[in-house]
């Protein structure tokens, strides 16, 4: 009986990992609505230069957008190309890191832009395989690259958005069931709506940040309760418009 139980159950979070068109496009719908008046004006959203995407990037990993934004400035106006990025001194890089701490970061940010310059002409490559070669860019920074400088349809999944979709497609129990994060980058890659990359990865993680948050979500105003398998009832409710139990 146990046994039955489980199987129902991962059943049931294979079925909701794989949405129908109908599904992707409500959720596109209400997350790109959202995002259009929502979004956050932030100095990387103002450039598609890879180089500096890429900082923007490196720098945000396990930091809050708030620190980041006056040293994303200090850095680009010390080191503002690739090339001189690559040719400073390591030392003096740490130093223009601080305080964001994680000093691997600027090291391994050093590391990719004397690669890039040595192997591909001082232009980061275009193609995930190669991006991912680079020490320090693993597959959510190449998919940054990717969609937000390069305007490719590439998915990411970070905390924010592993939450957003967790929540919104599975819900709590379901969710808990989940191992790893390879379900959530197929969904993720499964939601991707044709061309609009770019919007759809910065609403999702806005929409993590500011409104889906880890401690205090913001349920009642927002544009996916109907459907949100964790909100309460909507998901019975879904469910039966769609003919399930």
């Amino acid at each position: 009986m146990r046994d039955r139980a489980h199987s129902v159950t991962l059943a049931a979070v294979t079925r909701a990992l794989r949405p129908d068109s109908a599904s992707r496009r409500r959720f596109q719908r209400a997350l790109l609505g959202w995002y259009a008046r929502h979004r956050r004006d932030l100095p990387w959203r103002r450039t598609d230069d890879p180089y500096h995407i890429l900082v923007s990037e490196i720098m945000l990993q396990q930091t809050q957008v708030d620190r980041v934004i006056p040293k994303y400035h200090e850095f680009l106006t010390r080191y503002p190309t690739i090339e001189s990025l690559a040719a400073a001194r390591t030392a003096d890089v740490t130093r223009t890191w601080y305080p964001l701490g994680y000093n691997v970061r600027p090291v391994n940010l050093q590391g990719i832009a004397r690669e890039t310059l040595a192997r591909y002409d001082g232009r980061l490559p275009d193609d995930a395989r190669a991006l991912r070669a680079m020490r320090g860019i693993g597959p959510y920074t190449a998919g940054a690259i990717l969609s937000f400088a390069y305007r490719r349809d590439a998915a990411l999944v970070d905390t924010n958005v592993r939450r957003v979709l967790g929540r919104v497609f599975l819900g709590p129990r379901r969710l808990r069931r989940l191992r790893g994060d390879r379900a959530i980058w197929r969904l993720a890659e499964t939601l991707l709506p044709p061309r609009k990359a770019y919007d759809h990865n910065q609403a999702l993680m806005d929409f993590g940040a500011t409104r889906c948050t880890a401690r205090a979500p913001r349920c009642p105003r927002c544009p996916m309760r109907s459907f949100c398998a964790s909100y309460p009832g909507a998901a019975a409710r879904d469910g039966r418009r769609n003919g399930h139990a």
